[in-house]
């Protein structure tokens, strides 16, 4: 790690090196052994660990022998003859008792001086973000991640103490995050947010400080299981919300339905609604803060996923595990189990991670299929198909975007999905779903992002602006915000 601290020359002439040794102990640290521009209460802190460490045995309070200022020391249980005697010696040989102080006082000070850089460079290490937008495009809410291993730097393995600050020194909210689930559940990334202007380099600063308190007002994204009623799943940030369905939902004698689709919750605010909604039990009215309007059924809703096999769809059913990975504020990530199902003779399981940050109209889908026998099969991500609805796809920046109305005369929402362009296949659908469809073969797992807008919310209002939406998002996608670290 480097330390940008000055230091006086060894031959500057108030130098200890030079013979000067009218000064007391405390002078000397001060004055003389110490780099220029630390702060008084640091010197202080470093000064008094230093001398703990130096002088185990009890310090007493400088005192005067003859004209001069020393640091004195009172060794209990030293033997009381040999003291006397020192003292004689001392007393009849000036040169000597001279010559040993200034060398002792050196040696303390190089110690010192150790032990003050040592807690100064450990306090202040930190690592200076840069991160650049490289289109001409403004972009808000833009998640930057930070690998434990870019993090080593800071010398602390606990990643929820991690801190950033943007160039003006204001905190900026950070998470740390668990991508890997490993048995520990230990974060492996931090993540924090920031609005970029077109072509806008940004800097942040990054240490390491006490654990992060949050506060419920801090949290724009939250995710849960929700036993109650009858094992959804639920999740949301600040402008969009979903569920999907558990296997308890197969069976119920209510309304069962056997589904793995991808539901929508228009939201008309800010703040987190899924576990007030869930309480209430009234979602399917519109009360102010927006509501369920959205019949996703037996299609693939908003985003989900099948095998495409001989011009048909073949999904999974119900869930039948999840397990939450990270859970806010700036990021919600889960995954969820599937059975096994036959496709056309094969059978196939399916693991989804789902994550949606902040700020994002889009949800990131990672689907990880287990074919049997490895045999390569096409993945189609689907978006339901409702009547009089407006769709445009762009194969070319990878992306299909539909307005469409809503149920009810609840007004307009826009739904898409964005793909990598060179992993696209073909377009499809049958009687439920638009399908976009992906080569055979796609590495795993297969990623891709799709999300709504309703336009009641009041951020995209128009066919037009959700197509824009869509398509920046896709550019950025193809040209991330740059990030590049380095210690301070």
């Amino acid at each position: 790690m480097r330390c940008r601290c000055s230091f006086r020359s060894a031959t500057d002439y108030r130098s200890p090196i030079n013979g000067l040794s009218e000064i007391n102990g405390f002078e000397l640290f001060y004055k003389h052994c110490i780099p220029t521009g630390f702060p008084a209460s640091l010197l202080q802190e470093a000064l008094s660990t230093a001398l703990a460490t130096l002088l185990p045995s009890h310090v007493e309070k400088p005192h005067k022998w003859g004209s001069k200022t020393h640091l004195a020391q009172s060794s209990p249980g030293v033997n009381a003859w040999a003291r006397e005697k020192a003292q004689r010696f001392f007393g009849a040989n000036d040169w000597v008792r001279e010559t040993i102080f200034q060398h002792l006082v050196r040696t303390c000070s190089l110690l010192l001086t150790s032990l003050v850089l040592s807690v100064w460079c450990s306090a202040q290490t930190q690592l200076t973000v840069k991160a650049i937008n490289k289109i001409p495009i403004a972009r808000s809410s833009q998640t930057i991640e930070l690998s434990a291993k870019v993090l080593a730097a800071l010398g602390e393995k606990d990643l929820n103490k991690v801190h950033v600050r943007d160039s003006s020194g204001k905190e900026v909210l950070a998470q740390a995050v668990d991508t890997d689930y490993d048995e520990l559940h230990k974060p492996d990334i931090v993540i924090f947010q920031a609005d970029f202007k077109p072509n806008e380099t940004r800097t942040f600063i990054v240490s390491a400080g006490k654990k992060h308190e949050y506060t419920k007002d801090d949290f724009k994204a939250y995710g849960r299981f929700v036993r109650e009623r009858f094992d959804d799943f639920a999740w949301e940030n600040d402008l969009i919300a979903h569920r999907t369905y558990g296997k308890a939902l197969i069976t119920w004698k209510g309304e069962p339905l056997t589904s793995s689709a991808i539901d929508i919750w228009s939201k008309r605010i800010s703040k987190l609604v899924i576990n007030d909604w869930y309480m209430v039990d009234n979602y399917h009215a519109d009360m102010g803060e927006g509501m369920d309007d959205y019949s996703a059924g037996a299609t693939r809703g908003c985003g989900g996923s099948g095998i495409w096999a001989s011009n048909q769809l073949y999904v999974p059913s119900n869930f039948v595990d999840s397990r939450v990975l990270t859970n806010g504020p700036i990021r919600v990530m889960f995954e969820l189990v599937y059975e096994p199902f036959d496709v056309n003779g094969t059978k196939v399981s399916e693991v989804l991670r789902i994550s949606l940050d902040a700020g994002s109209q889009l949800d990131h889908f990672q689907s990880f299929y287990n074919v049997q026998g490895n045999a390569p099969l096409s993945v189609a991500i689907g978006l339901k198909k409702v009547k009089d609805e407006q769709p445009e796809l762009n194969a070319t920046n990878g992306w299909l975007a539909i307005w469409e109305p809503m149920e009810k005369n609840q007004g307009m929402q826009g739904v898409a999905a964005v793909f990598d362009p060179q992993q696209f296949d073909k377009q499809a659908e049958d009687k439920q779903n638009n399908l976009i469809v992906l080569k055979a073969g796609t590495a795993k797992p297969v990623s891709y992002w799709a999300g709504f807008v309703w336009d009641r919310a009041g951020r995209i209002t128009s066919a037009d602006a959700w197509k824009k939406y869509v398509d920046e998002f896709a550019n950025g996608l193809r040209s991330p915000i740059e990030i590049s670290v380095t210690p301070q």
